[in-house]
């Protein structure tokens, strides 16, 4: 299987909603990139948009939390 590739793209975000993400993905021990990355990833699979075929743990699995 080939290895998927990122792409960079700009995202306008309104002030307010940037902060309650970059809370929320402090709160789940994410990057603020990786929170986005998360969030639309599991819209789309539940939206049944999406099929992931990559190899590995499932990429909307809930963080690991540190004791």
């Amino acid at each position: 299987m080939a290895e998927s590739s990122r792409k960079p793209f700009l995202l306008r975000l309104d002030d307010r909603l940037l902060d309650a993400l970059r809370r929320w993905a402090d709160d789940d021990l994410r990057s603020l990139n990786g929170q986005i990355e998360f969030l639309l990833r599991k819209a789309l699979k539940e939206a049944g948009r999406l099929k992931d075929t990559r190899a590995g743990p499932d990429p909307v699995s809930p963080p690991r939390k540190i004791p």
